[in-house]
């Protein structure tokens, strides 16, 4: 199992002096396991792992080393090998008393010539599971994290996955190379020899995103002055960090690995990672500090504070106690305020209702009187063209295609028929909504009891909404039972009923491809007819689907709506003895439900 460990954590010192985690705790006893295991193993083979009598090693060991990957590694102005590995390998060959001799090139190159034994040692590689295959690592001696970069104002993005479709460049061979490889990014990938190509080419708009490790990133984008670049994602993977040999070299991977604990314990490890990977860490404030410096300025605070505390604590009581009366008045006046207002909506909306019947009484007479015009003019139309049409044909036939109205004859005599019938189904659709809305308006000052068909009622509504259902939405649907059972009561009221059903769904609608669906039925049993209308709008919250038929209750106050119209519906439908009811899941909508008691002739109550 992979831990993560805090970015470049240094392995701990044995002086209390030092810093210590858990992380690096964790490290060092791994390492330490690790180590003696090993250390058996060459015990057992003493032929093979047995170092010279004097503690040194006459050969020359060739340590390889990436050119251009600062502060770990890298060539200074004097091309000579610098940073933090290159340190840490003098170190680790002065206390094992062995001969180091470091070559510098590029990455890709350095892996084969440790594979083909050309250089005997990496001192800076990242481990894997993959490149166990090939080579034999020491403990980490960091943990190096990767981020992603980008230009300034880049869309961010927060893992690896989501740079697919993108153009990233990667370091050649480098474990972020590896593992984009893995998540299946291939040719696609633009790869290049060194971090700061890629960050330079990255700068240039060459590309999206770069991906490479946090600290050579930062340090390369101070360097190179490559403003316009910052990290997007600065944590996206954590990798062990150290020594690696070609598979099968254990006496020289051992060798290095009891040097790095050496330094470990006697504290040069810390001093070399301190002096270059610690200026870039974090800045702590000491423990110490904090603890004095907060005492110095939240006692005198603690004392200030208890001393408020007891004063204001009075003044607090006095103050609640001003603030329920004071809210006991505000209270008192909002009720009174509420009511006067509600009591002035109902008075305008009936005054707006008695308006609006005079003037769609007004408005059917006048529309009624050209309609019928229309309507008497259009069958004589009819007969005037079939009666030109033996002479239209005739012509036809005798010299073959004319114009008629600016468009051919052989088009018009199709059209002609069809135009005239629309204009006759039109004019009678105007006269038909005229009669609807003048039932709709004539008022009825005694209820009156007879029977009628619920059907024809909800079709009569759908006619006086139709232009609210278009704009509503286009998925409007109806299912009308046939034969439907006949009920008994006004249906001009009933109507009026599902035209307020029918206009509450279409406000309930949040776009035009939700739909309403109405549909009609009836049971014998129970001896009632049912309509029901549902909508696939908002929905009612719970808490106010009980109180929806109460007069003055609504859930639209801002768009003027006043919590008339359900309750005056459900005191037409208890007259019918019938019942209206909701139901509302959340999220699903809203289904009305319409029910009257079937006509009985015996009792037409």
């Amino acid at each position: 199992m992979i831990r993560r460990f805090r970015q470049h954590s240094a392995p701990p010192k044995t002086s209390p002096t030092f810093r210590r985690s858990p992380t690096i705790l964790l490290a060092r006893a791994l390492f330490l396991a690790w180590f003696l295991a090993t250390l058996s193993l060459f015990t057992a083979a003493p032929a093979r792992a047995e170092a010279p009598e004097n503690g040194a090693d006459s050969r020359t060991v060739i340590v390889g080393g990436n050119r251009a990957y600062p502060p770990y590694e890298f060539l200074d102005a004097d091309g000579k090998p610098a940073g933090y590995n290159v340190d840490l390998t003098r170190a680790i060959a002065d206390v094992m008393g062995m001969k180091v001799e470091f070559r510098f090139g590029a990455w890709s190159t350095l892996r084969n010539d440790l594979t083909e034994g050309k250089i005997d040692i990496l001192q800076g590689i990242s481990y894997s599971e993959e490149r166990t295959r090939t080579l034999d690592f020491s403990p980490p001696h960091t943990i190096v994290h990767h981020a992603i970069f980008a230009r300034r104002g880049t869309r961010s993005v927060s893992n690896l996955e989501e740079l697919r479709g993108k153009k990233v460049v990667v370091f050649r061979d480098g474990i972020m190379h590896d593992s984009l490889v893995r998540l299946g990014f291939g040719p696609e990938l633009l790869l290049t020899d060194s971090p700061a190509e890629a960050l330079r080419l990255l700068a240039s708009g060459r590309c999206d995103y770069a991906v490479l490790a946090s600290l050579p990133g930062m340090f390369l984008i101070q360097q190179l002055h490559l403003t316009n670049v910052v990290p997007v994602a600065k944590n996206v993977a954590a990798e062990k960090y150290g020594y690696a040999v070609a598979k099968g070299n254990h006496e020289l991977l051992t060798r290095f690995s009891e040097g790095l604990a050496i330094l470990q314990q006697t504290g040069q490890y810390q001093a070399i990672y301190d002096r270059w990977l610690g200026p870039h860490e974090q800045q702590r404030f000491p423990r110490e500090k904090v603890i004095k410096y907060g005492s110095m300025v939240l006692l005198p605070l603690l004392v200030i504070l208890i001393a408020t505390a007891a004063w204001s604590h009075t003044l607090k009581r006095r103050v609640e106690e001003r603030t329920e009366e004071l809210a006991r008045q505000v209270a008192e006046r909002n009720r009174a305020y509420e009511e006067l207002r509600l009591h002035q909506d109902k008075l305008i909306q009936a005054d707006k209702m008695a308006t609006l019947g005079v003037l769609v009484a007004g408005v059917a007479h006048e529309v009624n009187n050209p309609n019928g015009l229309i309507l008497l003019n259009l069958p004589i139309l009819k007969d005037v063209y079939q009666d030109a049409l033996e002479t239209l044909e005739a012509r036809y036939r005798e010299q073959g295609d004319f114009l008629v109205a600016g468009l051919p004859y052989s088009r018009m005599r199709d059209e002609v028929p069809q135009m005239l019938a629309d204009m006759s189904d039109g004019a009678a659709r105007i006269k038909r909504i005229v009669e609807d809305l003048k039932d709709y308006a004539r008022q009825d000052s005694v209820v009156r009891r007879e029977p009628f068909d619920l059907n024809a009622v909800a079709q009569a509504a759908v006619r006086l909404v139709d232009t609210s259902l278009r704009r509503a939405t286009t998925r409007f649907e109806a299912i009308y039972c046939t034969p439907l059972p006949q009920v008994s009561g006004n249906a001009l009221r009933i109507e009026q009923v599902v035209v307020n059903l029918l206009i509450n769904a279409c406000q309930a609608l949040p776009s035009s491809e939700r739909g309403i669906f109405l549909a009609t039925g009836y049971d014998l049993e129970a001896g009632e007819v049912r309509l029901t209308i549902r909508d696939e709008g908002v929905g009612i919250p719970p808490e106010s689907l009980g109180r929806l038929t109460d007069p003055f209750f609504t859930t639209k106050r801002e768009s003027g709506g006043t919590g008339l119209g359900l309750s005056i519906s459900a005191g037409i439908v208890q007259e019918h003895g019938g019942s209206l009811s909701f139901d509302s899941p959340p999220g699903q909508g809203t289904t009305a439900t319409l029910t009257l008691p079937l006509f009985n002739e015996e009792n037409p109550r």
